[in-house]
């Protein structure tokens, strides 16, 4: 009887460091779903036109806010297009240094 409570006491134990490692292994894994989010919110929000001279920063939310109205008006495969145009199936696919070249497409589309 005294091995087998002895191996029931050890595999308590292994249990209760499995479920710790789970802990610790998810808070790992939160930090770096931190950490990634943190990188694409900077990539998204700092970029400027060097061809152009202009400063205006665009972020994906800018961008995203111009093609929703221009899709709601009955633009959505114009829309489509220049989101291909800049290499994208969809726009958080984009290179944010497209942004200022996709606002200035966007504006330029006429609702026909």
């Amino acid at each position: 009887m005294n091995k087998i409570t002895a191996l029931l006491d050890e595999i308590t134990e292994v249990i209760k460091n499995i479920g710790t490692l789970t802990e610790s292994l998810q808070t790992v894994s939160n930090l770096l779903n931190e950490i990634k989010n943190t990188e694409i919110s900077k990539k998204s929000t700092v970029h400027t036109s060097e061809s152009t001279g202009n400063s205006k920063v665009y972020s994906l939310e800018d961008v995203r806010g111009v093609l929703a109205k221009k899709s709601q008006s009955g633009l959505t495969s114009e829309v489509r297009e220049i989101i291909v145009k800049c290499d994208g199936n969809k726009l958080s696919e984009i290179d944010p240094c497209h942004y200022e070249e996709i606002i200035k497409d966007a504006e330029a589309l006429k609702n026909e």
